[in-house]
């Protein structure tokens, strides 16, 4: 337990204020702990893990701030593997790849935690990790730790009942199926360079910015495909900047930090993509990312 400690190193985007305490949890029990702990003292509780789709003000974050970054997989069942909310991604990605067991190989390269992946329902190409869930293990505001299947878990486009309830990941179960290492790896290959190619990678950034348009309730003018960054692209954004933030030219819905950003660079730049779209094109383009502290 750190007290006053910087936020931005655990974060992608490098910027943030000092949380009042930060707590280091390596493993469910430490989170469970933790949790615990601040709810006795009758702190507020934030919740980060890989410190990727989050914003964290300058002023930093008030109360206790535990990241979770650590944990294992385990294969409960045959065509079922449970991960701690700790785990990265890409580090469950690899242990299901050497292990022949399908499912997740596309999602290599993805940042941030099974936490946070199941907290904002992570997507890519087309494709929900909440697609994936057989049931989690959530820690509720009691104390209580409850099994929760996956159809309970509300899942929408970047959103999951833990929005909503404040409750805490604790571990995922996921399907999968049997595959040749091989083959998986080779897709897992793929994928990384399609994000290379596609992402902004060497660049401190948060992942997308915005969530794209939807179908049922948003107008996207003829020509532009229905996709946050291309309307950014389209209204003459690419390049911007405010401070050390600037929208990245190769992807119009990452915001790159130059090394001087602050999060209130970010946040300006945010919103003046957002209101560049909505004047010109008459869309209001709405928040993937998480704003902490703000």
């Amino acid at each position: 337990m750190l007290r006053n400690a910087a936020l931005a190193p655990y974060t992608t985007f490098h910027v943030g204020g000092p949380a009042d305490w930060l707590v280091l949890a390596q493993n469910v029990q430490d989170l469970k702990t933790a949790v615990a702990a601040a709810r006795a003292a009758r702190l507020q509780t934030t919740i980060i893990g890989g410190g990727s789709n989050v914003l964290i003000a300058d002023a930093g974050v008030r109360g206790v701030v535990i990241r979770v970054h650590g944990g294992e997989a385990l294969q409960v069942q045959d065509r079922i593997v449970r991960a701690d909310a700790g785990l990265t991604i890409n580090g469950l990605v690899r242990w299901t790849i050497s292990r022949g067991l399908a499912g997740l190989e596309a999602w290599a390269g993805t940042p941030g935690t099974v936490g946070g992946a199941v907290y904002g329902n992570a997507h890519f190409k087309g494709r929900l990790i909440g697609e994936l869930i057989e049931s989690v293990e959530l820690l509720d505001t009691d104390g209580a730790v409850a099994r929760v299947v996956g159809r309970d878990m509300e899942f929408g486009y970047d959103a999951s009942r833990l929005q909503r309830t404040r409750e805490v990941l604790l571990s995922a179960d996921l399907r999968v199926a049997h595959g040749d290492p091989a083959g998986l790896r080779t897709i897992a290959r793929e994928s990384l360079r399609y994000r290379k190619r596609t992402q902004p990678l060497e660049s401190p950034s948060a992942g997308c910015i915005f969530q794209n348009p939807d179908p049922a309730i948003d107008r996207v003018p003829d020509g532009i495909p229905p996709s946050a960054g291309a309307l950014v692209d389209r209204a003459g954004l690419k390049g911007a900047r405010e401070g050390g933030a600037l929208v990245s030219p190769a992807h119009g819905n990452f915001i790159v930090n130059d090394g001087t950003a602050t999060a209130g660079d970010i946040r300006r730049l945010i919103e003046r993509c957002r209101r560049e779209v909505s004047a010109r094109y008459g869309l209001q383009l709405r928040d993937e990312i998480v704003y902490v502290g703000f």
